[in-house]
């Protein structure tokens, strides 16, 4: 049986929506390719820092970046 992956970014939708591509945002950001490809595909997470830093150049607030988790509202 396959587990669920927990998605807990949502940087490639929010990518899309933009028009961006993750290509992009690591040129941006000056960061490996394939770490921006691990963060698009929830396989690891960017630190608060560099959400903060995705969310200012793609000119969204943080918290579109983040899934929020069940007890919130």
């Amino acid at each position: 049986v396959k587990q669920k992956k927990t998605v807990y970014n949502r940087l490639k939708a929010v990518l899309a929506e933009k028009g961006k591509t993750n290509l992009w945002l690591a040129g941006h950001l000056k960061m490996n390719k394939t770490t921006v490809s691990k963060w698009c595909t929830n396989k690891a997470q960017p630190s608060i820092e560099t959400f903060h830093e995705i969310a200012e150049a793609l000119k969204v607030d943080v918290r579109e970046l983040i899934v929020p988790n069940k007890g919130s509202k």
